[in-house]
């Protein structure tokens, strides 16, 4: 049948940023010497990419994840967004509690932390398509008998991605290209 205007549902753009605008989230990856938990990290705007592999999904690991994450950047952090998980943020019967020490760290460095709706992972829609994406490029292609090799072949993955692959989004340029022509 001919396509009638209006049959299709009009779908909402993104509000637009400045680069700098954040999306975290933690993955769980498996090798033959045990589990691993990626942090990920991509730039709403740039689809810039950052990622690291920790032994433990705590609020250290992801506190000690957003300082590199700061220093590996080349410009200015403003917003990062995270679900609610308790890596991220105290739960509400925390309120009492002190400070996150992701917060803390989000402060210090003068970057907003916002959350995700509870139960709406779709909120954090890039980064839970960075995570499949690299899943897909590691884990689900290939056996690591070790947590090193896995390492090794997700810094080259990142690297790649960061500095080769050319987006659509982008209008064909690479994250590292787009940040560059921002400058």
């Amino acid at each position: 049948l001919p396509e009638v205007q209006g049959d299709r549902p009009v779908r909402k753009r993104f509000k637009s940023y400045p680069i700098g605008y954040f999306h975290i989230d933690i993955a769980e990856m498996q090798t033959a010497q045990g589990k691993l938990y990626l942090f990920v990290a991509i730039d709403r705007t740039s689809k810039f990419a950052f990622t690291e592999l920790h032994t433990k999904a705590s609020k250290m690991a992801a506190a000690e994840f957003m300082r590199n994450l700061v220093k590996a950047v080349p410009y200015r952090i403003h917003t990062v967004l995270t679900d609610n998980g308790i890596q991220f943020t105290n739960r509400t019967c925390d309120r009492y509690a002190s400070e996150h020490i992701f917060d803390r760290v989000c402060t210090e460095c003068g970057i907003e932390h916002r959350l995700t709706k509870v139960k709406h992972p779709w909120t954090n829609g890039q980064v839970e398509r960075m995570n499949r994406t690299i899943k897909e490029a590691t884990v689900k292609r290939f056996h690591y008998d070790d947590h090193t090799q896995l390492c090794i072949h997700l810094a080259d993955f990142i690297a790649a991605y960061n500095f080769g692959r050319r987006l659509k989004t982008l209008r064909g340029l690479t994250p590292y290209e787009f940040i560059c022509k921002q400058w």
